[in-house]
């Protein structure tokens, strides 16, 4: 296996309301890639052991949910390993996006 990428994303929203909002989105996920993919997910407390597989090449991804913390480590073989690092900032982004607080107008 390649060198895995770590992204951290810090959150305000303590570990059981960010880990409903992962869970929320793993689902959506896998929804998505219902027809392309073969997706897994298991839980052990705080931490989701996710495994993507699709045309022959897995994905495997680990989640771990804390107070103010979600830390991903995504590793991947070979050939993809490439294309991956090429796509952290935009999982970066994703995940942010999933964690946001909803958004309240500015105060005048």
């Amino acid at each position: 296996m390649d060198k895995p990428i770590v992204v951290t994303v810090p959150h305000k929203l303590g570990a059981e309301a960010a880990k409903a909002r992962v869970s929320k989105g793993i689902e959506r996920l896998r929804t998505d890639l219902d027809k392309l993919a073969r997706t897994e997910v298991h839980w052990t407390g705080n931490t989701a052991d996710l495994q993507v597989s699709a045309l022959g090449h897995t994905v495997n991804a680990q989640l771990d949910v804390q107070n103010d913390l979600l830390r991903i480590e995504v590793r991947v073989l070979g050939l993809l390993s490439g294309l991956l690092n090429k796509l952290s900032d935009s999982l970066i982004s994703n995940v942010k996006g999933s964690l946001r607080l909803e958004h309240s107008p500015p105060k005048s």
